[in-house]
């Protein structure tokens, strides 16, 4: 966002001036996305998920096994024709993300750290949404997902009403997750997409030259999360496990079977929905082009 505004305001010289409200400060997640959807927000920038009551498209993003990495998801996501694509989501409600990125891998925090897919089976996990594609999957490996805010989750995991949670690596560590368990497990093929919500009303208010130069500045400092975006995650795997917590990958042949499991319940969710069904079959042709 540091260099979204330095690029701006240098091309428009004085005719825009951009301020940013980290940590909160407009407002919980909702209601950034209502204002921006109402116009008193021009743009926030948090996880789709936060986005699917406005616009049920973004929901897409949840389906397992899309991506194979951080840097393989941002070439799909910036791809030419995903770019087009995504920037028909949310044209009824008169917003667009303005750039899409991947804030890191998926991640399952547990008092009983998930080392195999057997070990799923009777957990009771946090799920970011109660949509499908974010409960199904779960479902399917035995667990018995639960859609809870990211605000109650961690007294909830502190008084064991839940048995873990599936959040962003980032959120882990920014809310030190590390006093409550040690067992921190990726998830094979998922990752958690954040995109940078406008006000399309507002983008035409600017006039065509700076529009223009809002999305080609958005458009460069997208590109920044296929490499700062990697080596943050370094950075945060490097805190989580010196404050004691573990990270643990699935073996070669578990990961195999998650995502044979998680990606058996999509095509009757897809079957129902044409319209997710084409903004997925669209994502997995470019994740193939890209690999």
């Amino acid at each position: 966002m540091k260099a979204f505004k330095a690029g701006v305001e240098a091309r428009a010289g004085g005719r825009i001036k951009v301020e940013i409200y980290p940590a909160s400060q407009l407002g919980p997640i909702p209601r950034t996305v209502e204002g921006v959807a109402l116009g008193t927000i021009e743009l926030t920038a948090p996880a789709v998920g936060f986005m699917i009551g406005l616009e049920p498209r973004f929901q897409v993003f949840d389906a397992p096994g899309l991506f194979d990495s951080v840097a393989h998801a941002q070439k799909v996501l910036t791809d030419p024709q995903i770019k087009q694509r995504l920037a028909t989501f949310g044209e009824a409600k008169d917003v667009e993300p303005l750039f899409t990125f991947v804030n890191g891998p998926l991640m399952l925090l547990s008092h009983k750290p998930i080392r195999s897919l057997a070990d799923f089976k009777g957990q009771k996990i946090r799920v970011p949404g109660a949509a499908p594609l974010q409960v199904e999957p779960f479902k399917q490996l035995g667990a018995s997902p639960v859609s809870m805010p990211l605000g109650e989750v961690l007294p909830a995991m502190q008084n064991r009403a839940i048995d873990g949670l599936i959040a962003g690596f980032v959120i882990y560590v920014a809310f030190k997750y590390y006093d409550v368990a040690k067992g921190l497990t990726q998830l094979p093929g998922s990752f958690l997409v954040a995109a940078g919500l406008v006000n399309r009303k507002f983008m035409k208010s600017l006039g065509p030259e700076l529009e223009t130069i809002v999305r080609d500045e958005a458009r460069k400092a997208e590109d920044l999360f296929a490499t700062r975006g990697v080596e943050d995650l370094k950075r945060i795997q490097g805190v989580w496990e010196k404050n004691g917590g573990e990270t643990i990958t699935l073996a070669p042949a578990e990961a195999r079977r998650y995502i044979e499991q998680t990606t058996s319940v999509l095509p009757p969710i897809l079957a129902k929905d044409p319209q997710l069904k084409a903004d997925y079959d669209a994502l997995v042709a470019a994740a193939r082009k890209h690999r």
